[in-house]
Order: C-alpha cells, then sequence, then structure tokens
C-alpha cells in the first residue's frame, strides 16, 4: 500500500467540524481510503498528533478520453515527497483562487519545484507584500532562517539574493496571493548580478508577456532549482551561516541549475484538443549580454535532467497523445504563436 499524505489550509476554529483538501493525479476506477489527522502544538515546544478512529473511502470514476484529471500545471507526485502544498488567494480555497503549488524539500531548504497558472488579471493591480516570512504551515526549523535578513547577513555571501520561485510580480491582484510568494519555502539562493537580475528576469518578463495581450489566455507554469541531474554527480557548494547569526541551517545548498517550463492548450468544451509546451534550463551562473532564447528546451529535457513528470494531468502520457506531442517541442517562436 502506498501512503501520500495531502495537506489542507481550510482549518478547523473548534474542538470539532469538518474540513475538505484537494487530491490530484489520481488513478482512474481506483479505490482510495483516506484517514483525517492533525499535529497540534502542546504549547512546551512540542507536538501531538491527533488521528481520527474513521478510514473513508472513495472510488474514482472511469477517465473520460482527453479531459484533464487534474490542474494542468502540476507535475505528478510520488507519495515521496517530504512535502507538497497549495496556497490560495483571499477569496477561498477553490480551484479558482489557487495561487501555487509546491513540493518542499527538508534537505535543501527548498521547493523542488512550483506550479501555478498564470493570466492576466493576476498580473495586474497594486498588491505589494516585499517581507518575507516563514510559511506557516511548515515548523521554522525546516525553513532556511532568511525571513529578516538577507543572505549576506545570515551567510556572509552577497552574491545570493532571495530568488522567488513563483514571482510576486505574477500575483499583482491580490493582497494574500502576493504575500504568499515572500514565504521562505518559495525562495532559493540565487546569483543576484547578471542572473535573478538579468537573464531570469528577462525569462520572467517574457512569462507576463504571454498573457499581457489577451484577458482569456492562460500559461500553466512549473518552475524550479536543480542540485544534481539524474544520475549526475554534481558538486554541490554550501552557503556556511556567520558567526553568531543562528543561521538555519548552519550548511545551506546552492542550486546547480535553474529550470522552467510552460503550457498552452486549446479546448473544445471541456476537452483539451492540442497543447504546446517549452521549456528553459540555465546553469547557475552569471550570464552576460546573453539572452533566454538561447536556453529553450524541450519539457521532456528538463524531464530527463529532473526526474520529474511535469505536466502530468495532460491527456495521453509520455509515450503517446497530446502529453508526448506538447512537450517534444523545442521552438520558442512556435509556443508564442499557438
Amino acid at each position: 500500500m502506498t501512503l501520500k499524505t495531502v495537506y489542507t489550509n481550510d482549518l478547523l476554529d473548534s474542538a470539532s467540524g469538518e474540513f475538505t483538501a484537494d487530491v490530484n493525479s489520481l488513478s482512474p476506477s481506483t479505490t482510495y481510503y483516506y484517514q483525517a489527522f492533525m499535529t497540534v502544538s502542546d504549547g512546551n515546544g512540542g507536538y501531538t498528533e491527533i488521528v481520527s478512529d474513521t478510514i473513508g473511502s472513495f472510488t474514482t470514476t472511469d477517465n473520460v478520453p482527453d479531459t484533464p484529471s487534474g490542474w494542468l500545471e502540476l507535475p505528478a507526485t510520488t507519495g515521496s515527497e517530504d512535502y507538497v502544498g497549495v496556497f490560495y488567494g483571499e477569496d477561498g480555497s477553490s480551484e479558482e483562487y489557487r495561487n501555487y503549488s509546491y513540493n518542499y524539500s527538508y534537505t535543501y531548504y527548498a521547493s523542488l519545484w512550483t506550479a501555478y497558472p498564470l493570466t492576466k488579471a493576476l498580473t495586474t493591480g497594486s498588491a505589494s507584500t516585499s517581507s518575507w516570512r516563514f510559511n506557516p504551515n511548515i515548523d521554522q526549523s525546516k525553513q532556511v532562517s532568511i525571513t529578516k535578513n538577507s543572505y549576506g547577513t545570515m551567510y556572509g555571501n552577497d552574491t545570493y539574493s532571495r530568488g522567488h520561485q513563483c514571482p510576486n510580480a505574477d500575483r499583482k491582484s491580490d493582497d494574500t496571493m502576493n504575500l504568499q510568494t515572500y514565504y521562505a519555502t518559495n525562495q532559493t539562493p540565487q546569483i543576484q548580478q547578471n542572473f535573478n537580475q538579468g537573464i531570469w528576469s528577462s525569462l520572467e518578463d517574457a512569462e507576463r508577456a504571454l498573457v499581457s495581450s489577451n484577458a482569456s489566455e492562460v500559461v500553466y507554469v512549473v518552475t524550479g532549482p536543480a542540485y544534481r541531474t539524474v544520475g549526475g554527480s554534481e558538486t554541490i557548494s554550501y552557503l556556511t551561516g556567520a558567526t553568531g547569526k543562528n543561521a538555519n541551517p548552519t550548511q545551506l545548498p546552492v542550486p546547480n541549475y535553474y529550470w522552467k517550463a510552460f503550457l498552452k492548450v486549446k479546448w473544445n468544451g471541456n476537452t483539451v484538443t492540442s497543447a504546446s509546451a517549452i521549456g528553459f534550463w540555465f546553469e547557475h551562473k552569471t550570464y552576460t549580454g546573453d539572452s533566454y532564447t538561447n536556453y529553450a528546451v524541450s519539457v521532456d529535457f528538463i524531464e530527463q535532467k529532473t526526474g520529474f513528470d511535469l505536466f502530468a494531468n495532460l491527456p495521453g502520457d509520455n509515450t503517446s497523445g497530446i502529453e508526448k506531442t506538447a512537450e517534444a517541442n523545442t521552438s520558442w517562436t512556435s509556443f508564442q504563436s499557438f
């Protein structure tokens, strides 16, 4: 039996009640069993786990051909992730107001992928937080301690900035969504000069340009760092906590690569009829006088490097159908005009 933990933001405010959680990437015609549990502070720095006596079940229906079974931006999950979560905007925990999903690693103190839909409406507005804070759903000891100070202060290295994975500029319409982009779990140590402030920023501008002229356009985005490629033995460098700063962790790994993937789809009612995707892959280094367009790759390439199954809710799979066709594309120009 495979066990998977699914988290919810729909928290109880009393000793009893009901809550819901979103479950994605389920198989058709399959019976699943579930049991609720809560972790509650005991007020003395420890935690108590309360487990429901009831085990429930439900059976999924048959898949309708060429109909997505979940949010299109989501990679597949395996059940081996440390923490997979999702944030919503201030209008409630519903699919319509989803902000971003993330796969957080306790080993790397980073989200190995962050996935979200992008529309013109989400990038339009004046929401602005600019204040880093801890993710309230994860113990602070499992998050890097740079909410009040920079990497230069906490690790004595000004090379790196707190680089967003879901950019704050992609979430300007909603104060809650914008604030959530400033959680420590949504950043990594990213070279500031000539990377975060250069080629990566230009790619994020291009990301928003995909939806800026069409209010109905939706682009599905997934992005992340990579420390080693599949089968690779790359050396991982570490930032060392500055003396007297109580940096957590004392040795923080720095990504060797960064990647981003985009997806567009065409619909007939609720059915996806075609799709196009494109990826970008960068070594984590400085780039001078170089364009992000030179680093366009297929989504297949990113999957081979990371081991993730991206856009797993597209119809078909990696060997046939719409997903295979979309993820083989390597042309940025073709993707833009899709």
